[in-house]
């Protein structure tokens, strides 16, 4: 499985539960971006988060992995 993969089929359910969502923007070598929107856009532990999908990378696909966490708030907060 991709990360690309992983992350649309396995972390997204996640994190939709607690009114997150993520998305995967690149993977560049082993530095992973990823777009979070809804509740993850103004989380104050997103960096909790971060180190768990990057625990869970290495544990279910065998990948080490840095995330780099982009948030990006909808359209209308940004006024």
């Amino acid at each position: 499985m991709s990360i690309q993969n992983y992350v649309q089929d396995i972390l997204q359910p996640k994190l939709q539960g607690d009114g997150g969502w993520v998305e995967f923007l690149s993977l560049d070598g082993d530095e992973l971006t990823l777009v979070f929107r809804g509740e993850c856009s103004k989380c104050l532990i997103l960096h909790r988060c971060v180190a768990w999908i990057e625990e869970q990378i290495k544990n279910d696909l065998k990948k080490n992995v840095r995330v780099v966490a982009v948030r990006k708030r909808p359209y209308f907060q940004d006024v």
